[in-house]
């Protein structure tokens, strides 16, 4: 059992962190404040490699490891959790559907693109009265003659506005239920596909979030992507993966407080005595970094599996769990380090503990993850009664 990195990932995270401490770290607070997105330094990530991590080079890609990735999600949210969720959401959810369910032609046209950053990639799932389930998605698509007409709108959706093609779900039989519901590759200026109301978020907030628009969307029956109706049940498979580069981010957010807390910790002085003197601090510290070396162990176990080939359903859920869970403590408890100016904007510490919060709720909120888990133990437990 080796829990070492090779040279070859220390090299990556060494290359990550020195790109996120020169075009990231400097603009984060500018970002955040105006909420633009980054598209450049976006642009430039693709150039680094990151944007095509988990792909096969011969169409673009990387051909990271999972564990690879996660070092490189993890690395982005250190210094901003927004460009993270940019990048996990580009990588994780819009890229990989297509790469695990479309057809060699659309992997072909699409995949390339996306790997480079010459364009940007969304997935719309979430709708205003389906979130956890998804099931229950309203958002409909046709058949006429050779095209496929989509009515409905989408929220939730990140890089919504700046996306030149969207992942977007639809249910194309309403009897199947979940096996009703399909997927298909909708491009930026579709007639009738536009970005609505782009949200006004209380963290991650130069990664943009829009409701998406689609009213009479006209797309060619070969922009459908994978079989018809298991579009809902691919996306569950995308969601293992994603599930990973959430706990990956969230382990980043924890990483960047959690080193915030120990420097402030070090220059601050109360009572003539630094602060890390003080044995109320380092319990909070310790606890801080055991939780943090967990979370990441959690998540690095199902990165693993997932190069291993294996199912990943449960511990992709436990990392992604636990890891979000630990990241809301941590941030929170390094703003009570930081005292009266860990409620500041001039310190870290204040985005992160905005930013956080979102690690709970997005790609499956904590109560869902503790209903996937709780079904797969069960299930073990009847296969084994």
């Amino acid at each position: 059992m080796d829990f070492g990195y090779t040279p070859e990932q220390q090299h990556l995270r060494k290359t990550v962190r020195a790109f996120c401490e020169v075009e990231i770290r400097p603009h984060v607070m500018e970002w955040d404040e105006s909420q633009t997105f980054p598209d450049q330094v976006f642009r430039k990530l693709g150039e680094l490699g990151v944007l095509g991590a988990v792909f096969p080079e011969d169409l673009g890609g990387s051909d990271y490891s999972y564990v690879d990735y996660s070092l490189v999600v993890e690395e982005l949210a250190r210094v901003d959790p927004s460009v993270a969720l940019c990048v996990a959401a580009h990588v994780s959810l819009c890229t990989n559907h297509i790469y695990l369910a479309g057809s060699e032609e659309q992997k072909q046209r699409y995949i390339p693109k996306l790997a480079s950053g010459e364009w940007i990639g969304s997935w719309a799932l979430t709708e205003p009265e389906s979130g956890s389930d998804a099931g229950g998605t309203h958002t409909r698509a046709v058949l006429e003659r050779d095209c496929w007409v989509i009515n409905g709108s989408k929220t939730f959706t990140t890089n919504g506005q700046v996306a030149d093609v969207c992942v977007v779900m639809a249910v194309t039989d309403r009897s199947a239920s979940s096996h009703g519901i399909s997927a298909f590759l909708v491009e930026k200026g579709t007639a009738g596909f536009r970005p609505g109301k782009k949200e006004n978020k209380l963290g991650m907030r130069c990664s943009p979030t829009n409701e998406m628009i689609l009213t009479d969307c006209r797309v060619p029956a070969a922009q459908l992507c994978g079989r018809p109706g298991e579009g809902f049940v691919d996306a569950l498979r995308v969601l293992d993966g994603g599930r990973i580069s959430i706990a990956a981010l969230a382990v980043g957010i924890a990483q960047g407080a959690y080193e915030a807390a120990l420097r402030y910790s070090k220059q601050r002085k109360q009572f003539g005595r630094f602060i890390s003197e003080f044995q109320a601090i380092q319990h909070k510290l310790a606890d801080m970094a055991t939780d943090i070396d967990a979370s990441r162990l959690l998540t690095l176990r199902a990165a693993w599996m997932k190069d291993t080939g294996q199912n990943v359903n449960k511990e992709s859920s436990m990392a992604k769990l636990f890891a979000s869970e630990t990241a809301v403590r941590v941030a929170d408890e390094a703003v009570q380090v930081h005292g009266g100016y860990g409620f500041l904007k001039d310190y870290p510490v204040e985005k992160f503990y905005r930013d956080v919060k979102l690690c709970t709720i997005g790609e499956g909120t904590s109560e869902i993850q503790r209903l996937v888990i709780a079904r797969q133990l069960l299930n073990t437990e009847r296969q084994h009664g």
